[in-house]
């Protein structure tokens, strides 16, 4: 289990996000789209080690997954159907890693709770997401079946959903807002598919994933 500090920091910051609103809406370049090099950084993985992403594709292909946050009940659905993917993945020879904000600790309890084989890496300052260029999204985007006052931003009602969830699997951290996206990158580091989810539960259809992992073909920038 994540250690009581981390769980509450990660907590208090999903509250303090909650009443802030979402930051980063609009892009202030040209995001990174296909053919072009994928961005390279170095995270912590679920056991605490140092990860280059360049690793995950330097062999073969790669799936990027780039999660909204560890309490969203739609990241445990994808979740779910990532662990059905599996064996289509290793008979492809893809490499698969998920990136979420969490800390190595809670990454490491989220990746074993849903049963994920793959690399779990943390990114808490969100500095892979930036890179990526997956922004955050609006009340409308992220909570469109919920009441006006969550459309809202009200700050009670984000603290009474919050302590709702508190001790649960879907307690609330991190940063609300985030949005998710999926990344095929070919061997080499050319993006094939850039795909940044449009409203929580928008995964793309693995059908699309699957040919962009076997014949991309992304043209060089």
């Amino acid at each position: 289990m994540p250690r009581k500090d981390d769980q509450a920091h990660a907590e208090r910051m999903w509250l303090e996000a909650w009443n802030e609103g979402p930051q980063r809406l609009r892009w202030s370049r040209v995001p990174v789209q296909v053919g072009d090099a994928a961005p390279d950084l170095t995270l912590l993985d679920h056991t605490g080690a140092s990860q280059s992403l360049s690793s995950f594709w330097s062999n073969g292909p790669a799936l990027i997954l780039f999660w909204r946050h560890f309490g969203c009940s739609c990241g445990r659905d994808r979740a779910a159907r990532l662990v059905d993917e599996t064996a289509h993945y290793r008979e492809l020879g893809v490499s698969v890693v998920v990136i979420g904000q969490a800390s190595p600790q809670r990454s490491a309890e989220y990746r074993e709770r849903n049963g994920i084989e793959w690399p779990v890496l943390s990114d808490p300052d969100r500095e892979s997401y930036a890179a990526f260029d997956v922004l955050e999204g609006t009340p409308a985007q992220v909570l469109f079946d919920a009441g006006d006052t969550f459309l809202q931003c009200d700050a009670a009602a984000g603290a009474e959903l919050a302590t709702s969830r508190h001790g649960s699997d879907r307690a609330l951290v991190d940063s609300p807002w985030q949005m998710a996206a999926e990344f095929v990158v070919a061997p080499g580091g050319r993006v094939q598919l850039a795909y940044r989810y449009q409203f929580c539960e928008d995964w793309p259809d693995a059908r699309v994933l699957s040919a962009a992992l076997r014949f991309g073909g992304a043209p060089a920038a």
